[in-house]
Formats: structure tokens, sequence, C-alpha cells
């Protein structure tokens, strides 16, 4: 089962995460604050972003990004997916039940 990994501004992490939640395309997705120093267009720049992780499951991963790049602000955001090889499993089981 995939956790994905997705950054985000501030201002718009806690409205990505209920959606995914809400429309059960993830059981969890944890928020943490985090500093991204990147380059875009030429330039380096430093923002303050969230770091959301979000647990799903492989068959709601694809409706998950689709959701994520059609509600999330930036032109190109940062989707990365992580599988998961060895998991509790009454924590694989509760996340297989939470995802549609």
């Amino acid at each position: 089962m995939p956790t994905v990994y997705i950054t985000a501004p501030p201002e718009a992490a806690d409205g990505i995460a209920e959606t995914l939640v809400e429309e059960r395309l993830a059981a969890c997705v944890n928020r943490l604050s985090t500093t991204s120093t990147y380059r875009w267009d030429g330039d380096v720049h430093r923002d303050e972003e969230a770091l959301l992780l979000a647990k799903t499951t492989d068959d709601a991963y694809d409706d998950l990004v689709a959701r994520v790049e059609d509600v999330h602000p930036y032109d190109v955001p940062c989707i990365e997916r992580f599988d998961e090889d060895d998991l509790l499993e009454s924590f694989a089981t509760w996340r297989a039940e939470s995802v549609e």
C-alpha cells in the first residue's frame, strides 16, 4: 500500500488533506511544516510549505493523484509515491477499510 508525499503552500494544505479524506481517497493525511529550497524558472527559491503524507491504497492511488492535481494551486505539484511492504496488519486493514 502506498503513502503519497505531497508538498503544498500552507494555506492550501488543510483543504487538500480534507478533500482526500472526505472523498475517501486517503484514510489519513498527516501534515508537517517544512521549508523547501528549490529551483524554479532558473532561480533558487526558499518557501515555507506543508508536507502531506497521504495513506491510500493501490486501487485509489491514480484517483488521488488526479484529485490532487485538480485542487493543488501549483502548476507542477510534488506528488511522490512510496510503497510499503511491511505494515502493521491492523493498520493495513484500517487503511483498506477507510479508502474506497
